[in-house]
């Protein structure tokens, strides 16, 4: 397979139902926003060293390879935020 998409790599790395685990850095001003759309999951929280921002990582059971990308999609619209 040339270049698989995102999707494609998910579809061969998990079987769903499968847990995944998200992982991002954000600035404190945006957690509020970032933990309202991670309800459900286990959300780990830790801060970088100044404090300015957090990194979160969270995990939950997901049916789907779609279900996943809905989240990055859902989480990319926040602003500032990084996707590890």
């Amino acid at each position: 397979m040339d270049n698989p998409s995102f999707k494609d790599l998910l579809d061969l790395s998990y079987q769903w139902p499968d847990y995944y685990e998200f992982k991002f850095i954000i600035k404190n001003e945006s957690k509020s926003l970032v933990l309202e759309k991670l309800a459900g999951f286990t959300v780990v929280e830790t801060p970088s060293k100044k404090g300015t921002y957090i990194c979160v990582s969270a995990r939950k059971l997901m049916g789907s390879t779609q279900e996943v990308i809905e989240i990055y999609e859902a989480m990319g619209k926040i602003p500032g935020i990084m996707n590890l």
